[in-house]
């Protein structure tokens, strides 16, 4: 798996959801924080997107989202989450600003027995896969930084705000529909 240049952000939900909070992301401008679960700090998070990861992505959150540069991301005070071993966590007293960056990881393939209590109760926690960035506060750009959109489908891309497509650019909207023929036609990545 290749690095790449671009981390996206994907929106959550069911039904019109995901597709109202897009098209609201990009007309504001702005992705607002949310609380990040063990720590309860800001953040907007961000992955990581080399191209072989894209049906996994949306298949945990949905198929649509927005991409931007690392160097963007990384400008606006972002950058990539640390994971770290739960039972290290548990020996840390973090400073506010770092806590916005750090997860814990705690594996299924860790040692049987090895237990911790915190942050969540000795469950498995495993996101390395997410290759996460995060950015500590609401992140805020302009149409012509956005480097990409994720879209479904030509049926949603033709629903799209007209004034979105025209400041973005048509050619920058990946659809997964098509991503998904191109998996079929040609299966260089593996794909659930």
């Amino acid at each position: 798996m290749s690095d790449s240049n671009f981390v996206a952000h994907f929106t959550k939900g069911e039904g019109e959801t995901p597709f109202v909070h897009l098209v609201s992301i990009l007309t504001d401008r702005r992705l607002i924080a949310s609380s990040i679960p063990w720590t309860k700090n800001p953040a907007v998070c961000f992955t990581e997107c080399p191209w072989s990861s894209l049906l996994r992505h949306v298949g945990n959150y949905s198929s649509y989202g927005v991409g931007f540069t690392k160097p963007h991301v990384f400008a606006a005070g972002g950058g990539p989450a640390y994971y770290v071993r739960a039972d290290h966590w548990e020996k840390q007293n973090w400073d506010e600003h770092v806590k916005t960056f750090v997860t814990p990881f705690w594996p299924a393939y860790r040692p049987k027995g090895t237990k911790f209590s915190s942050p969540l109760s000795g469950k498995t926690i495993d996101y390395a896969h997410e290759r996460e960035w995060r950015v500590p506060h609401d992140f805020l750009f302009q149409l012509d930084q956005v480097q990409f959109v994720v879209l479904p489908s030509y049926e949603e891309m033709a629903r799209f705000p007209k004034e979105l497509k025209d400041g973005i650019g048509r050619q920058k909207f990946i659809l997964v529909d098509v991503y998904r023929h191109i998996e079929t036609l040609w299966p260089t990545h593996i794909t659930d």
